[in-house]
């Protein structure tokens, strides 16, 4: 609300107007948003001191508020006033903006206090009345008249300022030429290639979602006794396992399905419902909550035309990892030293930094995972490997019921819901852009195993090419992928190019290795992937 103010306040807030524009013209790229009026006024005080001197008692925060109010409508966008505090300036426009209103001549420019103080009015000579004139008129005409004068200068000032918003506000010839390239610049990069749309129709499901829910009672008894029995529900329950050794009383088990000693725990248990598990093996239900595939489409199987799973039973601190050629995608989940007792062996951090990583990729992406002190060292270890950090995916955990875990097993102050992977880059790789979102809300299962909704994604980001798992077990062999790690099972290599070239180097022997499976009939992997094969250890050498 706007108050009354004298000629003196009047002119000090007009000297504020225009101290605060240089400001904010002169400095307001350094400014550290979001700053208060109160401090703003200070700031503009102490830089423009000598004009504002003379009004000091005078100006308060409302005279900031009130001016930038004054400034946003007569230039939108250009500043943003929230609660009392200046969170927004845009120097550019409000440079132009002073400029405009320099080169104004001044009967454009009007008495706007936004750009100049309003002079003091002149006197008005007050001739004597000839002879014969009427007689001069009472008091009461006098305020009448001058009460008319003055809302007429209102009404020009305000025609005046108008005329000056629209002409601030109209784009030039050239302003408007440049925007018209921009939108269509913009409307061309928005608009799918034939290869993206051709992509998005592959990976998109056939008829629409079919995720099927998990039904928030989680038992069947549960969900009738809320709903009433006449109720039918159509979403997946659960039901509770009894044992003679479990105490009821003592409710779920806080690691439910991953609990270690299930056999003597106390707590309730449970497995999906005997009747929704026969829906999904008949076809009824829509999608096995549990098969994580990488497309709903029942016309394509992604991964049909991919290799058997190969996999490499190795150290990989000291395996030779440049005879396996060069793969678009990695993933790796390394076991960094967290300071925590874990179930496994852990790498120090200058074993870390010392991976050779770098020479199995030209092109590609890689995935990280990490977790706790590990954050760090995974973007410097990326660094070090020649990549670019360029984003984070995000694992919500959830139990078997579909919630998020309260009891991790990791964490030191608290315990961990969630779990990052960092997203490293390197070169240029063909890859599919905003196929999927950075964040997946899976279940946990074995310790250390990641989501396997992980290698779909995976094959949708780069569909058809080569893929490497570092840090692997049993659970993490797919087709399509290689998989190295020191708790696999005997070696197993299904591209022929990959295995003969083993073989030539001596890494294999041929009794080290699991018989060759059948290819498929049309692989789409071609030979080394499209790379050229590696060099000889000897000459790597």
């Amino acid at each position: 609300m706007r108050g009354v103010f004298n000629a003196d306040s009047s002119a000090a807030h007009t000297e504020l107007q225009r101290a605060l524009l240089a400001y904010l013209v002169e400095a307001g790229a350094g400014l550290r948003l979001p700053i208060r009026n109160d401090a703003l006024l200070r700031m503009v005080c102490e830089r423009r001191s000598s004009e504002l001197l003379k009004y000091e008692g005078t100006l308060t925060p409302i005279n900031v508020e009130r001016a930038l109010c004054e400034l946003q409508s007569l230039v939108p966008h250009a500043v943003r006033l929230e609660r009392s505090e200046l969170v927004s300036v845009d120097t550019v426009t409000l440079r132009d903006f002073q400029t405009r209103l320099r080169g104004l001549p001044s009967e454009q420019v009007g008495e706007t206090r936004m750009l100049h103080r309003p002079p003091p009015p002149a006197p008005i000579p007050m001739p004597m009345p000839p002879s014969g004139a009427p007689p001069a008129p009472a008091e009461g005409e006098k305020k009448s008249s001058s009460s008319t004068r003055k809302r007429s200068a209102t009404a020009v000032q305000d025609d005046d300022l108008a005329e000056v918003m629209d002409l601030v506000n109209t784009k030039t010839i050239k302003q408007k030429e440049k925007q018209e390239q921009v939108d269509e610049v913009l409307e061309l990069l928005s608009k799918p290639s034939a290869k993206q749309a051709s992509e998005t129709e592959r990976f998109r499901t056939a008829g629409g979602s079919k995720l099927k829910e998990f039904c928030r009672n989680s038992t069947r008894e549960d969900c009738a006794r809320i709903n009433g029995p006449y109720y039918v529900c159509t979403k997946i329950h659960f039901r509770r396992i009894i044992k003679p050794h479990t105490d009821v009383s003592l409710g779920d088990c806080s690691y439910l399905d991953t609990c270690r000693h299930m056999n003597t725990c106390p707590f309730i248990h449970y497995e999906v419902d005997a009747s929704d598990a026969q829906r999904m093996r008949e076809g009824r239900a829509q999608l096995d909550p549990f098969a994580r595939v990488a497309t709903n489409r029942l016309d394509m199987d992604p991964f049909s035309q991919h290799y058997e799973p190969q996999f490499v039973n190795c150290d990989i601190r000291t395996f030779p990892m440049q005879v396996l050629g060069k793969f678009p995608v990695i993933m790796a989940d390394p076991p960094w030293d967290i300071h925590m007792e874990l179930p496994y062996g852990t790498m120090s951090d200058d074993e870390m930094r010392r991976m050779n990583v770098q020479v199995l990729q030209d092109d590609g992406v890689i995935f990280l995972w990490v977790t706790g002190r590990a954050m760090e060292l995974g973007r410097e270890c990326l660094e070090l490997w020649g990549y670019k950090f360029v984003q984070e995916l995000l694992w919500v955990k959830t139990n078997q019921l579909q919630r998020i875990i309260r009891t991790g097993r990791t964490g030191h102050w608290i315990n961990h819901s969630k779990e990052h992977c960092l997203i490293g880059l390197k070169g240029s790789p063909r890859i599919n852009n905003n196929f999927d979102c950075d964040v997946i809300c899976a279940e946990v299962r074995e310790t250390s195993r990641k989501p396997d909704e992980m290698y779909d994604l995976l094959e949708r980001l780069a569909p058809g090419t080569r893929k490497l798992e570092l840090f692997g077990r049993p659970h993490n062999v797919h087709k399509g992928w290689t998989t190295l790690g020191n708790q696999l099972s005997k070696t197993q290599i299904t591209e022929p190019w990959l295995r003969a070239h083993l073989l030539e180097e001596g890494v294999f022997e041929e009794e080290d290795m699991t018989e060759l499976p059948h290819p498929p009939d049309n692989p789409a992997v071609p030979p080394w992937g499209g790379h050229s094969p590696p060099k000889k250890l000897n000459e790597a050498l």
